[in-house]
């Protein structure tokens, strides 16, 4: 282990120092002032869980404000800079049925009478965030500081009403054309709804990776992830994308994941899979191939589970989003040793002249879900619909309006134990950024 990190950290410094075909993004910066962004994302939240068998209710309404503020770069062969990240919230409602990772919690006690985090009321209102600075040199960037994340090994979760921070380091180069290098270290893990900078009790995360652009057709990655007494996980991917005739194409693409869970790791193993911690591992691969055509999409995926426990990634490094295959949705289709397939439509309602809206639709079946004791051949379902409308001009230009429903089932032997059980959703988020310079 240590010695791959060594070597991608070689490769790292290595790269920044060769001379490139292309031109050095540094020797472009206009300056600290001259460069500088800043944006505010203002979204309205609301999320609807309707639980059956039984369980409570999940619902969650509030407003937030995104901060996304970057300076430029100083002028020289070194550059420097600095960055801030955060939000500020408050919910609509009492929200007493939240419990959906939308609005934080304050301590409270738990259905036995036990002093528990996240048991208490919600909080009315709350803000989190952080700074970061930042060097470059040529192509090479490092950055230290509060950031949001977006690898497959180690992902922010944004599906949320606020986004996940971690706090490390992380440096990415570019200095070869095509090719993307990354290595980083991060320990700090503020989930959605944790007010605690390191809430989610992150020891120590550490990746490195690479993606490499062929050309226009063919693109390929590797991602590694250390997290201390957790696991160890590896993530490939390729996807070609093939055109055809009257402007229309055929793109394949294959993903996978390889884990290996340390003891202390935590994993649904106990209740679905090997109640033994000790040599839990996962692989799961996924492929995928989608037809478009104009302004229709249709994809059709395959995705398969092996080893002796799910694909657990929730609290052992990061917030339920280092997910990159194509069957998750509400559910992610992960359970011990089980098989899914997916057909999706998607269509683009341009083509009826109305830019900016679009829907989506998608059905997933599991099969063959191993739960421990109880039998071998538990089964899972999702259908799936989200309509989408973006404003393409005028003073509410790429504001954005998003409805999703998802309908969950799964059999009596999984649901029981399975982390949410049958459930009809509503998510609704309206999303209005301004940009502030």
């Amino acid at each position: 282990m240590q010695k791959t990190q060594k070597l991608t950290l070689a490769v790292l410094i290595q790269a920044a120092l060769i001379s490139t075909a292309y031109a050095s993004e540094q020797s472009e910066a206009k300056g600290f002032v001259e460069d500088a962004e800043g944006t505010v994302l203002f979204r309205t939240g609301f999320i609807d869980r309707d639980k059956k068998g039984g369980n409570a209710d999940n619902r969650s309404t509030a407003q937030s404000a995104i901060f996304d503020l970057e300076s430029g770069y100083t002028k020289g062969i070194v550059g420097f800079g600095v960055g801030v990240v955060g939000d500020a919230s408050f919910k609509l409602g009492d929200n007493k049925h939240a419990g959906n990772n939308m609005i934080p919690r304050e301590t409270g006690l738990n259905d036995k009478g036990e002093i528990t985090k996240g048991a208490g009321d919600t909080y009315d209102h709350w803000a989190r965030g952080g700074a970061n600075v930042k060097a470059r040199i040529s192509n090479t960037e490092v950055r230290y500081g509060t950031q949001v994340l977006d690898l497959p090994v180690l992902a922010s979760n944004t599906g949320r009403m606020v986004p996940e921070y971690f706090t490390g380091v992380l440096a990415t180069s570019r200095e070869i054309k095509g090719l993307e290098l990354t290595a980083g270290k991060f320990t700090k893990d503020q989930m959605s709804e944790q007010i605690n900078s390191d809430g989610n009790e992150l020891d120590r995360a550490v990746v490195w990776g690479a993606k490499y652009k062929f050309n226009d057709q063919l693109n390929a990655s590797y991602y590694g992830l250390d997290s201390k007494n957790a696991l160890e996980r590896h993530y490939v991917n390729a996807n070609y994308k093939q055109v055809l005739a009257n402007d229309s194409s055929l793109t394949y693409d294959f993903s996978g994941y390889h884990t290996e869970f340390d003891e202390q790791a935590t994993t649904y193993s106990s209740t679905i899979g090997n109640k033994d911690v000790s040599g839990r591992s996962n692989n799961i691969w996924a492929i995928s191939g989608t037809y478009n055509t104009g302004a229709h999409n249709v994809m059709l995926a395959y995705q398969q589970n092996t080893g002796n426990t799910g694909y657990d990634y929730g609290q052992n490094a990061d917030g339920f989003q280092s997910i990159y295959l194509p069957n998750s949705y509400l559910s992610d289709f992960v359970g011990n040793h089980e098989k899914s397939a997916q057909v999706q439509y998607s269509y683009d309602f341009g083509e009826m002249n109305i830019p900016g809206l679009s829907w989506t639709t998608a059905y997933v079946y599991g099969w063959d879900i191993k739960v421990n004791d109880l039998t071998d051949d538990a089964k899972e379902r999702e259908f799936f619909n989200q309509v989408k409308y973006t404003v393409q001009s005028g003073f509410a230009k790429d504001a954005s309006l998003r409805l999703r429903n998802s309908i969950y089932r799964a059999s009596n032997d999984y649901q029981t134990n399975a982390y949410i059980g049958d459930t009809n959703e509503w998510r609704i988020f309206l999303d209005i950024p301004v940009k502030l310079f």
